[in-house]
């Protein structure tokens, strides 16, 4: 039998019953370093006064997947396995997929527990409403980042992404480019001690953070274009715009929507025309 766990993202509270039922049920367990799992069984087993008879530790992570498969038997999971990630849900932005697929292909049982995810956590906090798509971490560089971002931008959906706290600058001023009349929420340290929410423009974001120290895990959710702006840029060009009777810094905006300039380029361009 085998059970994906979902860890606190910080929050040893936030850990079920469920999860430590199963843990302690569990013989041998599969995770992303088996120096947190450590760590973090040792506190668990503190703070509720618990214990666990694991006699086995496995790490399955995306750089020795092909490795542990091959490895293990089917049979493997004749005894109670437990895959956990380091913090929140196994398969959602961490391993677990291909636990999942094995599982699937060799009819082995399994269970998921439900249990934290910061994307779900953090899209609750924004108030934003509707449908959302989760895309991870970008690209961290180069044309690719900017191609998928742009195309991510363009789904009439929320976007949920991750970010590294020394890229988070550089994301918001993308962001300040391309979708500068989007709200953005940011959620700092979910379920920590220095947990905090932001929520602005991308301009706005982008200048105040210059002034703060970035640390710590973020979480960063992208309000979807409304329908007016999907509208004109689905259906205008650069010279239909340009007729239009809107202020210049209207008309700057909606250029950038369609075009590889910013918001900045196309207002010099036309207070310059």
């Amino acid at each position: 039998m085998l059970t994906l766990l979902p860890t606190p993202l910080g929050n040893l509270e936030d850990i079920t019953f469920r999860a430590l039922k199963a843990l302690q049920k569990a013989k041998v367990l599969v995770c992303e370093d088996t120096r947190v799992a450590k760590q973090l069984l040792t506190l668990l087993a503190k703070r509720f006064q618990v214990s666990f008879e694991i006699k086995e530790f496995y790490s399955l992570h995306s750089h020795n997947q092909k490795q542990f498969f091959s490895s293990i038997h089917p049979s493997f999971f004749e005894q109670n396995v437990v895959y956990m990630s380091d913090a929140g849900m196994p398969g959602i932005s961490d391993p677990g997929s291909e636990l999942v697929r094995y599982a699937q292909e060799h009819n082995i049982s399994y269970t998921v527990l439900p249990g934290p995810s910061a994307a779900i956590t953090a899209f609750a906090a924004s108030g934003f409403e509707g449908a959302f798509g989760f895309y991870g971490f970008l690209p961290h560089k180069g044309e690719v980042r900017k191609k998928q971002l742009q195309q991510i931008l363009d789904i009439p959906l929320h976007i949920i992404l991750y970010e590294a706290p020394h890229r988070l600058l550089k994301l918001l001023e993308e962001l300040t480019h391309l979708v500068p009349e989007r709200t953005i929420f940011l959620a700092k340290e979910l379920t920590k001690m220095y947990e905090h929410y932001y929520k602005a423009s991308a301009t706005i974001l982008f200048n105040q953070l210059q002034k703060e120290a970035i640390r710590g895990e973020w979480v960063v959710v992208i309000e979807k274009m409304n329908e007016k702006r999907k509208s004109a840029k689905l259906c205008l060009g650069v010279e239909e715009i340009m007729a239009l009777s809107l202020a210049k810094k209207e008309k700057a905006k909606l250029l950038a929507q369609i075009s590889n300039k910013s918001v900045k380029e196309w207002y010099s361009i036309l207070n310059n025309s």
